[in-house]
C-alpha cells in the first residue's frame, strides 16, 4: 500500500490527459455553452498558468483572453510571472488594476477598522496577513492570528476574535469578487466563457471565495491533486520559476502561504492523504509514506473532513422554494 502511494497513486499520463482535457473543453464551450472560447485571471500561479495553456491546446491562443487584475496589495512578481506565461503561449492580455474600485467599495478601509480592533495602531506604512495555527500543538483545533508588521519592521502577532477574523475576511473577499466581475465583462464582450482555475484541493476543501474565484463557467483542473498539477505544468512547459514557486493567496499585503492560511500542511501531504482517505486507505499504510505518525495522518483525515463540512455552503446552488416547473 505505501509503495501504491509512492510509486502511481497521483502520477498521470500527461500528454492524455492534456488532450482529454483540452477535448472536454472543445465540448463543453464550444457545443454546450455556445462560446468562441475562454477568459481567465492570470495570477502567475501554476493553476491559472496550467488552465492558460490548456485553453490555448484547446482553442488556438489567439481565442484565449489573459487578464492581470492587480491591486495595492499585489505582489508584483505575480504580474511579471503571469506576462511571462502569457508572452510563452502568444495570448492576448489586458490589465486591470483593480484598486480604485476596492477603494470605492472600501475595501482597505473596512479591513483596517476591522485589524485595529485588535492593533490600535495599525495604519498607513502597516502590513498583515492572516494566518492558520493549531491551539495546542497538532492535534489541536483550528485557530486564526493576525500577523502585522510595522513601519520600520517590527512584527506582532495575535488570535483574533471570531468577528475580527469574519470582518478582515468579508472585506478580502471583495477582491475576488471584483476580478471576477471584470472576468465577466471580457467574457460577455467577446462571448466568451470564463474558467475557473482551482485544483481538486480547492475545489474539494471549499478553498475559494462563493461567487468570487468560485463563479466560472468551467473549471477544467479542479479534478485534479495539486502534484497532477505541477506534473501537467512541467509537460506544458510552464516556466520553471512558476513551477517551483510555493503556491501563494496574494491577497494580503504581508507575503503569505496557501499552507499558512487555509491548509496547515504541505499541499504534497494533502494529495497523500485526501487520495488515502477517498480510496479507504488505513492511516497506519499512510503515514510512511507522508512522513507523518499515524495520529498525524488520523488529525489531517480529521482536517479534510471537517473542512468539507463546513464549507459545504460554498459548493450550494441557490435555493427554491419550487423548482420552475414543479
Amino acid at each position: 500500500m505505501n509503495a501504491r502511494l509512492q510509486a502511481f497513486a497521483l502520477t498521470l499520463d500527461a500528454a492524455a490527459e492534456v488532450e482529454r482535457i483540452a477535448t472536454a473543453l472543445r465540448a463543453q464551450v464550444l457545443k454546450r455553452l455556445r462560446r468562441k472560447g475562454l477568459v481567465l485571471g492570470l495570477s502567475g500561479g501554476v493553476d491559472s498558468s496550467v488552465v492558460a495553456a490548456l485553453a490555448a491546446r484547446a482553442f488556438g491562443a489567439e481565442n484565449v483572453l489573459g487578464i492581470f487584475m492587480p491591486e495595492q496589495d499585489s505582489d508584483p512578481d505575480s504580474l511579471r510571472l503571469g506576462r511571462a506565461v502569457a508572452e510563452s503561449l502568444g495570448m492576448p492580455t489586458v490589465l486591470e488594476d483593480i484598486t480604485p474600485i476596492l477603494n470605492g467599495a472600501g475595501c482597505y478601509r473596512r479591513r483596517d477598522e476591522f485589524i485595529r480592533r485588535v492593533v490600535p495602531e495599525y495604519g498607513p506604512g502597516w502590513r498583515s496577513k492572516v494566518v492558520l495555527r493549531k491551539a495546542g500543538g497538532t492535534a489541536g483545533y483550528n485557530v486564526f492570528h493576525l500577523v502585522v508588521r510595522g513601519p520600520h519592521g517590527e512584527e506582532r502577532e495575535a488570535r483574533m476574535p471570531p468577528e475580527v477574523y469574519l470582518g478582515i475576511v468579508a472585506t478580502t473577499n471583495m477582491k475576488q469578487r471584483t476580478r471576477k466581475q471584470i472576468e465577466y465583462y471580457h467574457a460577455d464582450r467577446l462571448q466568451f466563457a470564463v474558467a475557473g482555475t482551482p485544483n481538486r484541493l480547492e475545489y474539494d476543501q471549499g478553498f475559494f471565495v462563493k461567487n468570487g474565484d468560485g463563479a466560472a463557467d468551467v473549471k477544467p483542473i479542479a479534478h485534479l491533486y495539486k502534484s497532477q498539477v505541477y506534473q501537467l505544468a512541467a509537460y506544458l512547459g510552464v516556466p520553471e520559476e512558476i513551477r517551483s514557486r510555493a503556491p501563494t493567496t496574494d491577497t494580503y499585503s504581508l507575503a503569505q502561504t496557501q499552507e499558512e492560511f487555509f491548509f496547515g500542511i504541505s499541499l504534497r501531504t494533502l494529495d497523500l492523504c485526501m487520495y488515502a482517505l477517498d480510496q479507504g486507505i488505513p492511516a497506519e499504510a499512510v503515514a510512511p509514506a507522508a512522513g507523518l505518525s499515524v495520529g498525524q495522518v488520523l488529525d489531517v483525515f480529521r482536517d479534510i473532513a471537517g473542512r468539507r463540512r463546513t464549507t459545504r455552503y460554498q459548493h450550494e446552488a441557490p435555493l427554491l422554494v419550487d423548482a420552475p416547473g414543479s
